[in-house]
């Protein structure tokens, strides 16, 4: 059964209660970060078992089941090949190992060097005047390069085997689902930074370099159906393949090199087949909203994740499923 769910942050604040509210039980959450934990017992890291116990206890105190951690350890060194990451790798197993401990079965990850997810503007007007985010890559062309010059794709594979290779044993003991989050935005290179989790077919190559049930996919859909015309079609190869370890279900419009961020129902997606794929396929992980417009009465500090937006996108997926369930049972 497809789990609905939002993205929490690992302290309780009003966003909990209202989520809550809406009737979501599941939440994908992340660790308690803090400057200085370099200094601490590593008993005390964000990775550590006493760190995630604490975040993991919160969640349950409040009524939710925490699926998903998509936050991770500093991973720079490790995606750039540098000195220092077989450190990195380290906290990585830890991190895995005391998921596995406790129990919690998903952790999305994210092969994106420098820099993540980008975007030139955050105050792109959509319906009503609400205020989403956008890329137009004109804009970028123009930047300078990063402070590392030019990073080839060839490096970015031969870095992720090197990873995966020390990882994905300690994940399959652990029994912990390892799910790679696409580039945002499917670009390369960008800035002189080469991007792999680009396409389907480079999807399909990572699946292939590790057969087993541990490695596979965040479906993010904006990504996705900015890599593909028929994006139903593509989470039903993946999902017959049982890869889609979790979803990001959002909606844009454009092309990967000029694109707007939309309201859940006002995209180029279809989201009706969407969802019609994933229950179809099975999928019965965690699928959290994400990135939506900032609404009136709302803030634009951290833009695409408007509490008022997100309540709407939430609103918008459940009746969706709720659609889809029915119909496929009136079916039978």
């Amino acid at each position: 059964m497809i789990k609905i769910a939002e993205l929490l942050p690992p302290r309780p604040s009003s966003l909990w209660r209202m989520v809550k509210q809406c009737g979501v039980e599941h939440v994908v959450g992340g660790m308690q970060l803090y400057a200085g934990w370099e200094s601490m017992p590593k008993d005390f890291w964000p990775w550590s078992y006493n760190s995630l116990v604490h975040v993991k206890t919160a969640y349950e105190d409040a009524g939710f089941k925490l699926e998903v951690i998509e936050s991770r350890p500093p991973m720079e060194k490790i995606k750039l090949g540098l000195p220092g990451r077989d450190e990195e790798i380290e906290n990585v197993i830890m991190l895995i190992q005391n998921m596995g401990k406790l129990g919690i079965p998903v952790w999305c990850y994210e092969w994106m060097p420098v820099f993540g997810w980008t975007r030139t503007s955050t105050t792109t007007p959509v319906r009503g005047g609400a205020l989403a985010t956008s890329y137009d890559h004109s804009f970028m062309e123009k930047a300078p390069l990063t402070e590392y010059g030019t990073i080839t794709e060839e490096t970015l594979w031969e870095n992720l085997k090197y990873f995966l290779d020390a990882v994905v044993p300690e994940a399959e003991k652990a029994g912990v689902k390892l799910a790679m989050h696409p580039d945002d935005p499917p670009i390369s290179p960008i800035r002189g930074v080469a991007r792999i989790m680009r396409s389907i077919e480079h999807f399909q190559k990572l699946l292939d370099m590790y057969p087993g049930e541990v490695n596979g996919i965040a479906l993010c859909q904006g990504n996705f159906a900015l890599m593909t015309n028929d994006l139903p079609k593509v989470i039903r190869t993946f999902g017959k393949q049982r890869k889609i370890f979790f979803v990001h279900f959002r909606n844009v419009r454009g092309t990967p090199y000029a694109f707007t961020e939309t309201f859940h129902d006002d995209g180029m997606i279809d989201m009706y087949e969407c969802m019609k794929a994933y229950y179809e396929v099975g999928f019965d992980g965690a699928m959290r909203p994400d990135h939506v417009p900032t609404m009136e009465g709302d803030s634009n500090d951290n833009p695409a994740y408007s509490s008022i937006g997100r309540l709407f996108a939430l609103g918008y997926m459940k009746g969706l499923l709720e659609a889809v369930e029915k119909s496929a049972k009136d079916k039978r």
